[in-house]
């Protein structure tokens, strides 16, 4: 991926660092405002994507606890508003800048084991409307793409994950899964400068199988 940006004539910082934590997200804040003050520029993209949680049942032997739901909320939906905050605040993203969320249709309805992240999914967009009226005069659109199913090593992890996969694609109009290439096509689409009007929605990116039922 460096290379390929390389290629492009554009310079890159690559972080392999837990987004979540505290330190680390104001260590590469830190990093991105020298690099912005000695070279110009600004950050023009702010993609919050983390699929970290607990997928355990609200109610067995093995169920979850108090210390589970606040790590997979804190991740997978509080952390948005925290680098938001750092990446507005530094002056790091100004008009025209684009933030994206992803959601899933777990905001919405009932998969097994999936309770946690399903609250964290409903407060994750909740930040994103929040976030698109606070940053609207800023010239900052943000919005919450919901993503149909996708085979990933995330979503593999979830219990009876094939079953999952094999009625999306039964039930999808195209009769086939989303891909990544998909959500990167419309996040593409999303970043150009005419659709500065399409702010704090959930957009579906998933071929029509949320309408399909």
């Amino acid at each position: 991926i460096k290379a390929d940006i390389a290629k492009q004539g554009r310079r890159h910082r690559f972080f392999n660092i837990n987004a979540a934590d505290e330190s680390r997200r104001r260590e590469v804040v830190e990093a991105l405002t020298g690099d912005v003050e000695a070279n110009g520029g600004t950050v023009a993209v702010l993609m919050h994507s983390l699929a970290f949680g607990t997928l355990k049942p609200y109610v067995a032997d093995d169920a979850l606890t108090k210390a589970n739901v606040e790590m997979t909320l804190d991740v997978m939906a509080h952390s948005l508003v925290y680098w938001a905050q750092d990446v507005v605040a530094r002056g790091l993203m100004g008009e025209g800048g684009r933030v994206f969320s992803m959601t899933s249709s777990g905001s919405t309805r009932v998969i097994k084991s999936y309770g946690a992240v399903s609250a964290a999914k409903a407060a994750l967009e909740s930040h994103t409307r929040q976030l698109a009226m606070e940053l609207a005069p800023r010239g900052i659109t943000v919005n919450a793409l919901r993503g149909g199913v996708t085979r990933t090593p995330a979503a593999e992890k979830i219990p009876a994950s094939e079953h999952l996969f094999e009625h999306a694609e039964r039930r999808n109009p195209h009769h086939r899964l989303t891909t990544p290439q998909d959500v990167a096509r419309a996040i593409v689409a999303l970043c150009d400068p005419g659709t500065d009007w399409i702010t704090g929605n959930v957009i579906n990116v998933d071929g029509g199988e949320e309408i399909a039922g």
